[in-house]
């Protein structure tokens, strides 16, 4: 774990270095996830036949073994336990309500010319929804994926989900049923991004991938953007938790862990300004790694990627937020909207003191797949919009074309095309 302050004399160094630090895959990665892609590109099942029995020691012989049925999903779903049955609901619920308030709206206006303009919003056919299976299974990540494809109205949701040594998560099947979704293929890594982008014998190609993994599903994404448009390039998992002295350190250990605990190369960053929180909290981390279950990788992630800033003052941390420009970011303070009035860059803001970031991961409502690797400076986390495009539409009469066509003449003439040119001069009779 790395100390820091902001008072010693190579902090702005030190503290470059941190921001600089990717933790993503290497040239290595992307070499052989080229070559998955291309391998399913060319031989399509027969590659995923040998990738998947290779990588999750799954055989895809029989039909069943390749896909769930709608009916395995209904059943898993109907075999919850009902605190968890409803867990799964309020959680569903809570992200299609959010989800629906980002429904954009068509624009259709005459201006004062007599132009129409505006614009229309369409869902994408087919989204593809990658849910990691291998480290962890996430039915959350389904959820969240799955559910603003629904309310944006993609009317084909395709689930891809490794299933390693054939054993398929029930939960995943219990959260793909409660959230319509059509398909769900026992297929993994880049391997899976390149089914759903280019198609299989088996399997159709979607218009949209989305949804984590690790960096060979991340690079595959990047790889295949363009062939299908994608929600966004993931890395590790990302906190930073800004604090003043009233903490209580458990509870701001708990925080840190709850990020680190998904990925030995994740990342948590705790800034304060008091010396005694800082203290505590670096003890109280071995305390909570002790009780966890996820300890190795915790206790992994900590160890290598850890940090703890101290400041003279709250007052400096935006700034320093800003740089990290971090996936999730915690504000533990007495006013919290003072900071997070400064926050420019940030996948999504947790304020006050009982607000833990964990709750944002199931059923606070906004996404969790949020941008990491400093790419909050730039992309948001995944909406409605990640499964909709935009058509514009232009609509003119005689008179409307007399009012701006040349200007539009004279823009193509000093343009050097004289065909554009033509085309609205032969209307004005020109």
């Amino acid at each position: 774990m790395l100390r820091l302050s902001t008072a010693q004399p190579d902090f702005d160094k030190a503290f470059a270095r941190l921001v600089r630090d990717r933790r993503e895959s290497d040239e290595d990665v992307a070499h052989d996830v080229a070559r998955i892609i291309e391998d399913v590109r060319t031989r399509r099942d027969a590659a995923l036949v040998e990738y998947t029995n290779r990588f999750d020691h799954h055989s895809l012989g029989d039909p069943d073994e390749w896909a769930v049925s709608p009916d395995q999903c209904r059943a898993a779903f109907d075999d919850l336990k009902p605190e968890l049955r409803a867990a799964l609901e309020l959680a569903a619920q809570r992200i299609a309500a959010f989800h629906q308030a980002q429904l954009p709206a068509d624009r259709d206006e005459t201006d004062e010319v007599g132009v129409r303009l505006g614009a229309k919003w369409r869902a994408v056919e087919a989204a593809g929804l990658y849910v990691p299976g291998g480290r962890a299974a996430y039915p959350s990540s389904l959820l969240m994926n799955a559910i603003p494809a629904k309310v944006a109205g993609v009317e084909r949701l395709v689930v891809v989900t490794p299933t390693p040594n054939g054993k398929v998560n029930e939960l995943v099947l219990a959260a793909a049923h409660l959230a319509g979704v059509n398909e769900v293929w026992r297929i993994g890594g880049a391997q899976a991004i390149a089914a759903l982008a280019y198609g299989t014998q088996r399997i159709r190609p979607v218009d949209v991938i989305t949804g984590p993994g690790n960096a060979w599903v991340a690079e595959a994404k990047r790889q295949l953007y363009g062939v299908v448009g994608i929600d966004m390039v993931a890395g590790p998992s990302e906190i930073l938790v800004i604090a003043d002295g009233a903490n209580d350190a458990e509870w701001i250990a708990a925080d840190l862990l709850s990020q680190a605990e998904h990925d030995p190369a994740a990342q948590a960053i705790l800034i304060t300004d008091d010396p005694v929180l800082a203290d505590t909290v670096a003890d109280r981390i071995g305390v909570e790694l002790a009780m966890l279950p996820s300890a190795k990788v915790a206790s992994e992630s900590w160890k290598e990627h850890g940090v703890i800033i101290e400041v003279a003052s709250l007052d400096e941390a935006p700034a320093l937020a800003n740089a990290l420009a971090a996936e999730h970011v915690e504000i533990a303070t007495a006013d919290p909207e003072a900071l997070f009035a400064q926050i420019r860059h940030a996948g999504s803001v947790f304020l006050g003191r009982h607000t833990p970031e964990a709750v944002g991961d199931y059923v606070a409502g906004p996404n969790h797949v949020l941008p990491t690797g400093r790419r909050a400076r730039f992309a948001s986390g995944l909406s409605v919009l990640d499964f909709m495009k935009r058509t514009s539409f232009i609509a003119l009469d005689e008179e409307a074309l007399k009012a701006i066509g040349p200007a539009a003449i004279a823009l193509a003439e000093a343009e050097g095309l004289p065909a554009h040119a033509r085309s609205i001069e032969a209307r004005l009779g020109i």
